[in-house]
């Protein structure tokens, strides 16, 4: 990876890893959960080779950025993360002609994240592809948990990392890379269930081809050192981000978006959201969504597990809106 470099910058209020490669108009790459900046490896040599400047940051709570206090979930909500989004935006993003606006990919909780900065600052964002969770319009009559704990009980995934210590103390005993092996893997397409007898089974768990023991181990070492609570937070957010977001109910997201997806990807399979995406829902929320890629045999980390595919996808539609000025190299 000789050709990604690393600093860290001052961000509201927070010391943040940044990991960067390449020149020319910038494509901001946001992780979800159990990752950070790594998971983008594939994608930032990839497009710092064409002509793009990757800017893939930890996100708050995350590895090697620091600053925001891991015993107050409070402090993990997509406001406090969309500025911290924004601030690195103003950071990085060079002078006119771009006008201080970035392309953005997300994944999972970054893919949360960002159609939040969409959402709050459309005028940051000059396209949008987001991978595995779609744009999620909130409920006004019910809070988050409660809804998934009706829908799925106690045992999903969510709805455990709930209570702070308990489920780190469970991974403590389990151990760091069992844990993410075993989330890492994950492809049933069904909802996760971490009982509360034993949250993951003994089995051994086989590595797929595109995951190596390598990959694993920088992800252990990284939550070795920070453990997992930063990162558990923003589950413990979503009740507070629904109570901070009224006045965002019935908003849309401006930006134009491709959405890509996993069919055998556990949001995708969630009850009602093939129905939203497809039926029309989704549209209606994201009125510049140009499109829906649903790739085949794909489960959750669609980006570690098929770059090339997912590169290509990004890259096209990122294109359509990059000057021939910066693009001159592709």
């Amino acid at each position: 990876m000789e050709a990604i470099e690393h600093r860290s910058l001052s961000i509201n209020g927070l010391t943040m890893h940044v990991a960067e490669a390449g020149r020319g108009p910038i494509i901001l790459f946001l992780h979800g959960f159990p990752e950070c900046w790594y998971t983008w490896r594939h994608q930032m040599v990839f497009f710092a080779s064409r002509g793009y400047r990757a800017v893939a940051p930890d996100l708050r709570g995350f590895a090697d950025t620091t600053g925001a206090p891991a015993s107050d979930p409070s402090k993990f909500t997509t406001l406090h993360v969309a500025g911290d989004l924004v601030a690195l935006i103003d950071a990085v993003a060079p002078p006119p002609p771009d006008d201080g606006k970035v392309f953005v990919v997300g994944h999972d909780w970054g893919a949360v994240m960002a159609w939040a900065l969409c959402l709050y600052r459309p005028d940051k964002v000059k396209a949008l592809v987001n991978l595995s969770v779609p744009f999620s319009r909130r409920n006004p009559n019910r809070k988050p948990i409660e809804t998934l704990r009706s829908v799925y009980g106690d045992e999903y995934y969510i709805c455990r990392f709930q209570e702070p210590g308990k489920i780190e103390q469970e991974f403590s005993q389990i151990g760091t890379k069992n844990v993410l092996k075993k989330f890492l893997t994950y492809r049933n397409p069904g909802p996760l269930h971490l009982p509360k007898s034993k949250a993951f089974s003994d089995t051994e768990t086989s590595l797929p081809p595109w995951l190596s023991d390598e990959d694993v181990d920088y992800y252990v070492s990284k939550y070795d050192a920070t453990g997992f609570t930063g990162a558990l937070n923003y589950y413990r957010a979503l009740d507070i981000n629904w109570e901070l977001t009224g006045a965002w109910s019935r908003g849309e997201i401006k930006v134009a978006v491709k959405f890509m997806v996993g069919d055998l990807d556990l949001t995708y399979n969630s009850p009602g959201t093939k129905e939203y995406i497809h039926n029309g829902g989704f549209k209606k929320d994201v009125p510049l969504l140009k499109e829906v890629v649903v790739m085949k045999d794909v489960a959750h980390f669609i980006h570690q597990e098929k770059p090339d595919q997912v590169n290509a996808n990004i890259l096209s539609f990122f294109n359509n809106y990059s000057s021939s000025y910066y693009c001159s190299a592709l």
